[in-house]
């Protein structure tokens, strides 16, 4: 059969995609022993469906043992702004960059099945698609077929795109050629692991999840430590600080799909609508958000504490209410909140 990557990568790109690579599926598998350390160590906190799905987790192969090889996908999120500046305004939320545009779980995917469906009409074979939310490792697989490589905060680098690309993948039963992986180079950059706010980074390349904001303000259902509130500063969802001080974003570009662009309800919103959001409101404004799926009493937990470390007395009459609720986690929140802003503590830090 005649080499078709190139036809491959051109469909992709007219289908959207900003990058795209081959990598075979049945090769050594560096990422399993580490994953198998991440959780041996407990650093995926309450993700109990990382354990749970270990075994087909571990290897490509695992989801599917007779793929042969794997088309990996990326699609460019970069942001026109720089989302380090948005944690400034203690009296608004920053959401994560990611989140701030449509979800993009049903953009990626619906492209993907295109894209599948290309492959097997102009090459024949068998093709699967994956998104995210099955358990495959996509960063390093888009590493071996060299769309970056995974920086010391374990996220993927692009020397095209910088921290900014969203991640699918296909695998096929077709055998074929492989591209060459992204050797990386972070060389002796830590600006990744000094810019984290709760040092989730015990060592470069490795990721306490327990620790992290991104984990704290999604995956974690319950009241958090003292420490990692104040830490939080405004982060309401997600944290972007690991891969917007990443000096290869230098060469990043802002995102061409609109989809994934920032709606303007959600570049800064005020920290007083948001917690005075109701079920109904908080749908309505996140329809289509990847942010809906926390539901809103998270949600509102995340806001009250950002409402305690924004110095801003004023904002007290948007935590009271929550006194009330019949969420637990909510109520402490809002006590935690009330009693900052009497006490007068100053902003966390950012």
């Amino acid at each position: 059969m005649k080499d078709p990557r190139s036809a491959i990568r051109a469909r992709a790109l007219a289908l959207g995609f900003d990058a795209a690579g081959f990598a075979p599926v049945g090769a050594a598998w560096p990422a399993s022993a580490h994953l198998h350390q991440f959780v041996a160590e407990g650093r995926h906190g309450e993700m109990a469906w990382m354990q749970t799905t270990l075994p087909r987790r571990a290897h490509p192969s695992g989801l599917w043992s007779e793929a042969r090889s794997a088309i990996v996908l990326g699609m460019n999120y970069g942001p026109d702004a720089d989302p380090l500046v948005q944690l400034e305004a203690r009296d608004r939320a920053a959401i994560s960059v990611y989140a701030q545009g449509d979800d993009y779980h049903a953009l990626i995917k619906g492209r993907l099945k295109t894209l599948a469906g290309f492959v097997v009409s102009r090459f024949g074979g068998e093709v699967k698609v994956f998104v995210d939310t099955a358990p495959l490792m996509e960063k390093p697989l888009a590493e071996a077929a060299g769309l970056g490589w995974q920086g010391k905060h374990t996220n993927l680098v692009s020397r095209t795109f910088g921290s900014w690309l969203f991640l699918g993948a296909i695998l096929t039963t077709l055998e074929l050629p492989a591209d060459a992986p992204d050797p990386g180079s972070c060389g002796s950059c830590h600006a990744c692991l000094d810019v984290c706010p709760t040092g989730a980074f015990p060592a470069p390349y490795q990721l306490d999840a327990r620790k992290c904001l991104s984990y704290l303000t999604i995956e974690f259902a319950g009241a958090w430590p003292e420490a990692f509130r104040r830490a939080m500063g405004n982060r309401v969802y997600g944290c972007d600080d690991c891969l917007a001080v990443c000096p290869w974003n230098k060469f990043a570009q802002t995102a061409h799909e609109q989809r994934l662009r920032a709606r303007d309800a959600l570049r800064k919103p005020g920290l007083a609508d948001l917690a005075a959001l109701d079920d109904a409101g908080f749908r309505a404004l996140f329809a289509g958000s990847p942010v809906k799926r926390i539901g809103v009493n998270r949600f509102l937990r995340n806001v009250l504490y950002a409402i305690g470390n924004s110095g801003d007395p004023a904002l007290a009459a948007a935590a009271r209410p929550h006194l009330a609720s019949a969420d637990p986690v909510v109520a402490d929140a809002a006590a935690w909140a009330l009693e900052r802003l009497s006490t007068g503590a100053p902003p966390s830090p950012g």
